[in-house]
């Protein structure tokens, strides 16, 4: 069953916002009396009941609720930096909110080759994919943010750095400690400077391997997230 998006789920009835309206009624031509799913993303599951056609705000009677539907037992923040091609950073965000990730910070590195981003798009990305995978929590997406900034700011859990140069350095998987919170660092196309690592050892921050391969930093994104996901699940 297709899964819909409302920001506030609260009493009985819920009215629609005009997107949403729109593709319930015109495009999957629902009709009253038709169940439908809805979440607010944070963390509730409702089962209701269409009552209302109004392709500009459908309404929707509350059935059943689930709270902390799906919810899990760590959190996972990426600070990614964005990628030159725009196209591969939403892949990674739609991969990552399907497999499951909290929040995401678009981080701007010296070797950055995107440093502007719009996350009105971006934002949309991520509420398609929660609902396209059937989860009730949508992940934060922070604004762009510089290294350093990011770095030296408080972060809770265990904080890992990605990086690919400069000898061998142990896997996210052998550090990782299950369960537990954790922030990782994905660097952009040239990877991280070593200035940058360094002020990320100083501040906590274990370098880590995701690998044997060189990876794109989007593909580098989406196996830190699957990795962090699979080991809390075994």
């Amino acid at each position: 069953m297709q899964l819909f998006y409302a920001h506030e789920l609260k009493g009985d009835l819920h009215t629609l916002e005009e997107q949403e309206s729109k593709h319930i009624i015109r495009v999957l031509r629902m009709k009253c009396g038709d169940t439908i799913m809805l979440t607010d993303g944070a963390g509730k599951m409702c089962t209701g009941e269409l009552v209302n056609e109004d392709p500009r705000r459908c309404e929707v009677r509350i059935k059943e609720v689930q709270e902390d539907f799906g919810k899990r037992c760590f959190q996972l923040h990426v600070a990614i930096a964005p990628t030159k091609n725009i196209n591969r950073f939403e892949w990674f965000l739609e991969k990552a909110t399907e497999i499951g990730i909290d929040e995401i910070t678009p981080l701007i590195c010296s070797r950055s080759e995107r440093k502007v981003i719009k996350t009105e798009r971006l934002y949309k990305v991520i509420t398609a994919a929660m609902k396209q995978s059937v989860k009730a929590y949508l992940p934060l997406l922070n604004e762009a943010t510089f290294f350093k900034e990011f770095v030296t700011a408080k972060h809770d859990g265990q904080k890992f750095i990605a990086y690919v140069e400069k000898g061998e350095h142990p896997s996210l998987k052998s550090l990782y400690n299950v369960p537990g919170d954790a922030t990782i660092l994905i660097g952009p196309e040239g990877d991280f400077s070593p200035e940058e690592v360094e002020l990320a050892r100083e501040n906590g921050f274990d370098v880590v391997s995701l690998g044997n391969s060189r990876l794109r930093t989007e593909t580098a994104g989406v196996v830190a997230v699957h990795t962090l996901t699979l080991m809390n699940s075994e």
